[in-house]
Formats: C-alpha cells, sequence, structure tokens
C-alpha cells in the first residue's frame, strides 16, 4: 500500500503531558532519505506549527483514507486583500524588500451597542461594590486584519485556551503546498536557535542548509557560521537601526522607517513569517513602520519582538504585524508591545486597533490586554455624594486609546453587560475582581510614558514619504 501526497491517516505524536496519541493527519509531502521514505504531515485539528516528518512506524495505515480524484483547478495564493502569487514562482525570483499583512480567521464579531444610559456596577457575595454608569457612544467603523502574538500573557485566566485549527482559517483554496510546509530547519539569531513554526520565503538555495545563521543585529542571512563570523567583523551596528524612542531599564524601543531601512524591514520580515501564519508578503515597506523592542547588555541590542504599522492608515490601525519571539515568550513581553502600540496612540491623541481578524493567538492575547487595561479603569473609579460614578463607553475608549468597537466586545466577552430595569448593567463579579487583581500583581513588565521621546509625523503632507 503506497502513501501518496493528500492521503489522511492516523499518526503518532507525543501531546503536552508526554503521552502518546494517534490524531488525524494529513501527508503533504514525500521524500526519500537515503533509500527510506519520510512523510511531512499536518496534524488534521492543530496548529500548523506541529507539522513535522515522520517516518513510517508512526503512520497506522489501516485507516488509511486516500484522497477523492478532482480536476485540477488553478489557485492564486491570497485572500481579498492580499497580492495573488505563485509562492514557487516567488522563490525563484531576486528577493526584494518585503512587509506583512496577515491573513487570519476573524474575530468575534461585535453587536452593536445602543446609545443609553449604562450603569456599572460590581457585586461580591450578592452586595453591590462600585457602582458606575456607563453611556455607550455612537459606533464608529470598524477596521480588519490581524496578528499573531504569545498566548501566554493572558495570566489572568479570563480568556479560553487558543482554538487548535490547522489553517486558522475555513477557507484552504488560496494555499499552496509549497508554503504549507516549513522550509527552514533551524536559525541561529545570536546566542539564540529557533525552530520555525511556518514557512517564509528565504532563497531557495538556503532552505537545505541544516542551520541559517542571521546577523542579530541587522538580521541578514549567512549560510553559513565562517560566513557569519566574517561578516560580524564588518557589521556596525549593535542596535536595530533608526531611532531610539524609549528607553527603560533594559529595555528599548527603535522606531525603524521602512522607506530608509529597507534592507532591514525586508530580514525582519523574513525572520516574523517564520513564525506568523497565513501572513502576505508584500514587496514595498515604504508605508510602513517597524518598532522593535530590545534588550540590552553588554554586548548590545537584542532584538525580542517587534511591531509593524502603517504610516497613514484610514481604520485606525496602530498595528499591522506584532511578534514576540519565541525565547522571549511567556514573560510579559507580549502585553509590553501591545501597550507600547496604545501608548503611541495616546500621543497621537488617537484610539487604535489591530489590524483584523486577529489570529487565535492574537486574539486571545489581545483580549488580556483590553480586559486588564478596562478592568483597572473601572476598578478606580470612585462615587461622589455617595451617588453611582459615571462612566461612558466613549470616556473609557479615550483613557485607554482603544477603540470604542474593543471595549465593548470585550465587555460582552467578558459577560459584564446585562440589561436590568431598563438599563444595561456591568457586573463585576467576585471572581472577575480577584483574577484581576492576581493578574496585575503578576505583571511587571509595564511601559513608563515619561522614557517615550516620540513625536508623530503628518504623513499625509510628506508625499511619497
Amino acid at each position: 500500500m503506497e502513501v501518496i501526497e493528500g492521503c489522511r491517516l492516523p499518526v503518532l505524536r507525543r501531546n503536552q503531558e508526554n503521552e502518546d496519541e494517534w490524531p488525524l493527519a494529513e501527508i503533504l509531502s514525500v521524500k526519500d532519505i537515503s533509500g527510506r521514505k519520510v512523510f511531512y504531515v499536518h496534524y488534521i485539528d492543530f496548529n500548523k506549527r506541529l507539522d513535522e516528518w515522520v517516518t513510517p512506524e508512526r503512520l497506522d495505515l489501516k485507516k488509511i483514507q486516500f484522497p477523492k480524484k478532482e480536476a485540477k483547478t488553478p489557485t492564486k495564493n491570497g485572500l481579498p486583500g492580499s497580492r495573488p502569487s505563485s509562492p514557487e514562482r516567488d522563490l525563484k525570483r531576486k528577493l526584494e524588500a518585503v512587509s506583512l499583512t496577515t491573513q487570519c480567521s476573524p474575530a468575534t464579531p461585535v453587536a452593536p451597542t445602543p446609545e443609553i444610559p449604562t450603569p456599572v456596577f460590581a457585586q461580591q457575595n450578592g452586595s453591590v461594590r462600585r457602582p458606575v454608569s456607563a453611556v455607550a457612544g455612537r459606533k464608529r467603523k470598524a477596521g480588519c486584519l490581524g496578528t499573531d502574538e504569545d498566548s501566554q500573557d493572558s495570566s489572568d485566566g479570563i480568556p479560553s485556551a487558543p482554538r487548535m485549527t490547522g489553517s486558522l482559517v475555513s477557507d484552504r483554496s488560496h494555499d499552496d503546498i509549497v508554503t504549507r510546509m516549513k522550509n527552514i530547519e533551524c536559525i541561529e539569531l545570536g546566542r539564540h536557535r529557533l525552530k520555525p513554526w511556518y514557512f517564509s520565503p528565504y532563497p531557495q538555495e538556503l532552505t537545505s542548509l541544516p542551520v541559517l545563521y542571521l546577523c542579530e543585529f541587522c538580521l541578514k542571512y549567512l549560510k553559513s557560521l565562517k560566513c557569519l563570523q566574517r561578516h560580524l567583523t564588518k557589521c556596525n551596528l549593535r542596535h536595530p537601526p533608526g531611532n531610539e524612542i524609549y528607553r527603560k531599564g533594559t529595555i528599548s524601543f527603535f522606531e525603524i522607517d521602512g522607506r530608509k531601512n529597507k534592507n532591514y524591514s525586508q530580514n525582519l520580515c523574513l525572520l516574523a513569517k517564520c513564525f506568523l501564519d497565513h501572513k502576505t508578503l508584500y514587496y514595498d515597506t515604504d508605508p510602513f513602520l517597524f518598532y522593535v523592542m530590545t534588550e540590552y547588555d553588554c554586548k548590545g541590542f537584542h532584538i525580542v519582538g517587534y511591531f509593524s504599522k502603517e504610516k497613514e492608515s484610514t481604520e485606525d490601525y496602530n498595528v499591522a504585524c506584532i511578534l514576540t519571539l519565541p525565547p522571549y515568550q511567556r514573560r510579559g513581553y507580549g502585553k509590553l508591545l501591545i501597550e507600547f502600540s496604545y501608548e503611541l496612540s495616546k500621543v497621537e491623541g488617537k484610539t487604535g486597533t489591530p489590524e483584523k481578524p486577529l489570529s487565535d493567538l492574537g486574539l486571545l492575547s489581545y483580549r488580556s490586554y483590553w480586559s486588564q487595561t478596562i478592568l483597572e479603569i473601572l476598578m478606580e473609579l470612585k462615587s461622589e455624594n455617595g451617588e453611582r460614578p459615571q462612566i461612558t463607553i466613549n470616556e473609557i475608549s479615550e483613557l485607554t486609546s482603544i477603540k470604542k468597537e474593543d471595549v465593548i466586545s470585550t465587555l460582552q466577552y467578558l459577560n459584564l453587560i446585562n440589561y436590568y430595569k431598563g438599563q444595561y448593567i456591568l457586573t463585576l463579579s467576585e471572581d472577575i475582581v480577584e483574577g484581576h487583581e492576581k493578574a496585575m500583581m503578576k505583571r511587571h513588565l509595564r511601559i513608563d510614558s515619561k522614557c517615550l521621546h516620540f513625536t508623530p509625523k503628518d504623513w499625509s503632507k510628506r508625499g511619497k514619504w
């Protein structure tokens, strides 16, 4: 019985509890190594980052499902809003500057909230704790794109675990077999060795190497350790190019113009694509700004993560892509990146939102940040003259720079909105309050607005940037 591409069958894998399981998987590719076949599998109900090469012993051939024969029709790689391209053809082209945009699973839709008084109060054991009135303002125009971010920052226990769908979108028609497979085995970046999660269009001649070496300061990719060592003797960078706009302790943020620093922006996008699923690589970085977070030591400023944003966004997007590199995940850096993006929005005098739809992990991280930030505002309200303290949805939005639609969707997600005696009531339960307080005690990394040195630019007056 020959196993071919497109077959589905149970495959042995070890789960997080170190137990063996046999989930259904799809064979994406078959290759021969020293006369022995190995199979690249995608576990159907799991994230693509878990895809791997397996040996024949791990296949359950008794339950194999062969693909149905269908007429093949050409498909284009891209969803609405992305630029159609053929990855196989693009891999052969000379790589140009790229920028990332996300095409991920849709976020939970937000129902419009009527414009009526909304008393907000918290109850503990049946007693009113913090009476507050909130008024929902007019619904503003919603936007659309997304982020991938480390989900483990959400230590408040409010968001649920990420869903484990393989592709993050239901429509696979835009998927190409080349882009569905990890093509880089290992990346060495400074003192870290990273195992990529997804496909990234590095030059094809580099994808067969056991290790791809990156300069951790300029992010240039090199084929060997010897080439890297020779490069380091000539590379003068010890921090990302661009302006340092924030420093507190060992944490710094650098603002990089995608037009002025195309090579760095291109290399950053290629690295990010290894850990962000369903991105479309654009060839023009000019319309984007990149904000790179670094950690400083005696050797220089080491990249921790980054987010990008459009110089001009008609939809109030303050983030296009956001990523914390795997060695720095589960340490609070993801939420720090999100907080910094909103700090910039405050200086700009705008409310912002990440491009939607968000990925599952991105939605998880943002919901956690929105929940903590909004609960922080509500719990600090004090009553005056014995009356319920009043706050509107618009006021919450202005205080936090979180777009009004995101404020409303977060309140709905937390199940705080109730209708009582003709009014909309927000009820902060004891569990919510205790969970929030515990989460804030663990959140040690915060942005200090006094350390931010940032002057917004009016890009509309700058012609072609």
